[in-house]
C-alpha cells in the first residue's frame, strides 16, 4: 500500500472543514437595545445572587468568630478576601451560563447567545476575557467616586456612559473573539 492509498487525516481535513463551515448558519448580531436588555435582566439575578453569597460568608463568619465579635467589629468590611469572593461569584456566574450553553437567563428571555465566531461554544478563558473585557465600565465608577470623591450620582453616570459605550463597540466580543447573536423565534 503506497502513501497515496493510506487515509491522511491531512487530506480529508480541508473537505471536513469546508463540510463544517457550509453546516454554520450565520445569525445576526443582537443589537444594541436587545444587549442592554439583557444586561439588566441579569444583573438583577446576579444582585440575588451576590445577596446569597455575602449572606454566606457573614453566616461563616458569625460561625467563626461569634455575633457578638462580628457586631463590635465586622471584619468583612472593605475585606479584600470578600471582595475578591464576589468577584469569583460574579465570574463563575456568568461564565457557567457562557460555556455551557451561551446563555444566562437574560440572554435565553431576549432570545441572544455568545458564541464563537464559528458558531461553537466558548471555552473558560474566552469566558474570562469577556468578563474582564465586559467589566471595564466599573472604572469609572471606583475611580471617580472612591480617587476623586466625586458624588455616586456622577460616578454611576460616568459608569453607565461607559457600559453603554463598552456594548455598543462590541469590546467583549472583539477581546474574546466572540460575538453575540439574536437567535430566531422558535414556532410553537
Amino acid at each position: 500500500m503506497s502513501a497515496k492509498d493510506t487515509p491522511d487525516s491531512a487530506a480529508i481535513a480541508p473537505d471536513d472543514a469546508a463540510r463544517e463551515a457550509s453546516m454554520v448558519v450565520s445569525l445576526p448580531p443582537a443589537n444594541l437595545p436587545r444587549r442592554l436588555a439583557a444586561i439588566l435582566y441579569d444583573s438583577l439575578l446576579l444582585a440575588g445572587v451576590l445577596f446569597i453569597a455575602t449572606a454566606l460568608a457573614l453566616g461563616l463568619t458569625v460561625a467563626a468568630l461569634g455575633a457578638e465579635s462580628v457586631k463590635l467589629h465586622n471584619p468583612l468590611r472593605g475585606n479584600p478576601f470578600l471582595s475578591t469572593y464576589l468577584l469569583l461569584v460574579c465570574f463563575f456566574f456568568y461564565g457557567g451560563f457562557w460555556t455551557h450553553g451561551g446563555q444566562t437567563l437574560g440572554m435565553r428571555a431576549w432570545r441572544l447567545r455568545v458564541q464563537r465566531r464559528d458558531g461553537r461554544g466558548l471555552n473558560w478563558w474566552q469566558a474570562l476575557l469577556r468578563f474582564l473585557s465586559g467589566g471595564l465600565w466599573l472604572i469609572p465608577v471606583v475611580y471617580l467616586h472612591g480617587a476623586l470623591g466625586l458624588g455616586l450620582d456622577r460616578s454611576l453616570g460616568a459608569g453607565l456612559a461607559g457600559l453603554i459605550l463598552l456594548v455598543a463597540l462590541r469590546l467583549p466580543d472583539q477581546a474574546s473573539e466572540t460575538e453575540l447573536v439574536l437567535l430566531p423565534k422558535v414556532k410553537c
